[in-house]
């Protein structure tokens, strides 16, 4: 038997590529998580830097000083919300952690009520089936139940460590006033330490990928934060109105979170509780949020068209692999993690995937 080594030497160096770059980006999302303070600061300039030209552009101020101007601006902004989010978030947590026993026997009442009301004959259940029926009500809801208190727990005690979240606070600010004052400087040394053969790869490689994943993530930003701030402010109001709306800042993240989340939306969580209050005979606050979903829509799809220029092509079926995939590596915070390190794998092996991954690596042409 003749084995073509030339052929199989080909496989392996294209083996060899796709593993090497897939180890360097879960190499590269871990350092992210890592170095999570600069990201953020980087984030931020990007979306700050419009202001900083428009600023330079009206004011004829050089770089530097259009840069100070908009980062002292910027920093008060988000100290400020910064502040209010933690002493509102630290404050209802902790009602809600003391009354979620509370909510969980009445949820356990409604479902018991359901099950005697539900006339089980004609579907001709036995008793024992009955009872295994309420039994695991029960434990769902205990599970439920675990899960919020964890959270909860979870985010109390990051609330309270001060320190660490003034030092993070800290350095991002700081990143963030070198990124903006000295960004032609940092871009300079970078270009300077690298070869000049990864310096245009990289140039091509960031530039498509700016195009593609950062124009993606503005605009779901964009409408995420259009979602929360409508939540917000209308839950607020709602709850200012004497309606039954109790937790209104974590709701309103919780729906902003699920609205990040690629397939799911904000009426995975409005619309369910908007029934449950219908149900539960408080039909004013079940319309009421039925409302604030469908405002939160019209403008949603009133601002999509203008800021999503171009699908990312990437099969919803895809989508949520990549979520499941991703929650189960990192948790929770890996169902937005997951669709993004896909956008980026799409990018990276385009020409791959154009031509057929396996079909590439094991072509004998």
């Amino acid at each position: 038997m003749i084995v073509n080594i030339p052929y199989w030497t080909r496989v392996a160096k294209n083996i060899l590529y796709v593993v090497l770059l897939i180890v360097g980006l879960y190499i590269a999302l871990k350092l992210s998580i890592f170095y999570m303070p600069f990201l953020v600061a980087f984030i931020i300039s990007l979306i700050i830097e419009p202001c900083i030209k428009f600023v330079m552009r009206k004011t004829k101020l050089t770089r530097r000083t259009s840069s100070i101007i908009i980062f002292i601006i910027v920093s008060l902004v988000i100290l400020g919300i910064l502040g209010w989010i933690i002493v509102t978030l630290f404050s209802e947590s902790s009602s809600l952690l003391q009354g979620l026993n509370d909510y969980v026997d009445k949820a356990s009442v409604q479902i018991q009520r359901f099950i005697e009301q539900f006339d089980f004959d004609k579907i001709k259940l036995s008793d024992e089936i009955l009872t295994i029926v309420q039994d695991s009500s029960g434990d769902f809801l205990q599970t439920v139940s675990n899960w919020v208190r964890n959270a909860l727990n979870g985010l109390i005690n990051m609330i309270t460590k001060i320190p660490e979240i003034a030092i993070c606070v800290g350095i991002t600010i700081l990143a963030l006033y070198f990124i903006c004052v000295d960004k032609i400087y940092i871009l300079d040394q970078i270009e300077h330490h690298l070869p000049k053969v990864w310096v245009k790869k990289l140039s091509n490689h960031l530039k498509d990928l700016i195009q593609t994943l950062g124009g993606y993530l503005k605009a779901e930003a964009t409408l995420i934060l259009v979602s929360f701030i409508i939540s917000l402010v209308g839950l607020y109001v709602l709850s200012f109105l004497k309606f039954n709306v109790q937790y209104p800042l974590l709701m309103a993240l919780f729906i902003g979170f699920v609205d990040a989340l690629p397939i799911l939306g904000s009426g995975t969580v409005m619309v369910p509780w908007a029934i449950i209050s219908g149900l539960n005979g408080d039909l004013s606050l079940g319309i009421a949020i039925l409302t604030l979903f469908i405002i939160m829509s019209i403008v949603r799809q009133f601002l999509e068209p203008k800021l999503v220029s171009k699908n990312i092509g990437v099969h919803p079926i895809f989508t949520l692999i990549a979520m499941y995939t991703g929650f189960k590596i990192t948790g929770v915070i890996g169902l937005l993690l997951g669709p993004i390190a896909l956008i980026i794998i799409k990018n990276i092996f385009a020409n791959l995937i154009d031509k057929g991954v396996f079909k590439t690596i094991f072509d004998r042409k």
